[in-house]
């Protein structure tokens, strides 16, 4: 699978970002045959998984720190997956990557992921 990963960088506590991840490449079926998540990885940390979207785009699940904060979409027309990160605190800092698979469980992340700083 080849991934384009973008939209990290640096922002002050409270700042937004939104990061997009193009896939392609499956070697069964296409991009919305999957389930995707988004999961990240700290500084100095394991891969935490932090939200899931099905298929269709209608089933979409979070880990709890970061409910009412990120929406995770995707546009299976265009093979791009979203995240919306809004009110982003230091707790956020972390490697960010698209993943198969929709859970914490099943999430196998791609590519080389997007950084995201968050500090004053």
């Amino acid at each position: 699978v080849q991934v384009v990963e973008s939209g990290g960088g640096s922002v002050q506590p409270g700042g937004s970002l939104r990061l997009s991840c193009v896939a392609s490449g499956f070697s069964l079926g296409t991009f919305g045959s999957y389930d995707m998540s988004y999961v990240r990885q700290p500084p100095g940390a394991r891969f935490e998984w932090v939200a899931g979207i099905s298929q269709d785009g209608l089933s979409l699940t979070y880990r709890d720190s970061v409910k009412g904060r990120f929406t995770i979409s995707r546009d299976n027309a265009k093979n791009t997956l979203y995240l919306q990160m809004n009110n982003l605190n230091p707790q956020d800092t972390a490697r960010y990557y698209c993943a198969t698979g929709g859970s914490r469980d099943t999430a196998q992340p791609l590519g080389q992921g997007t950084q995201v700083t968050v500090s004053s």
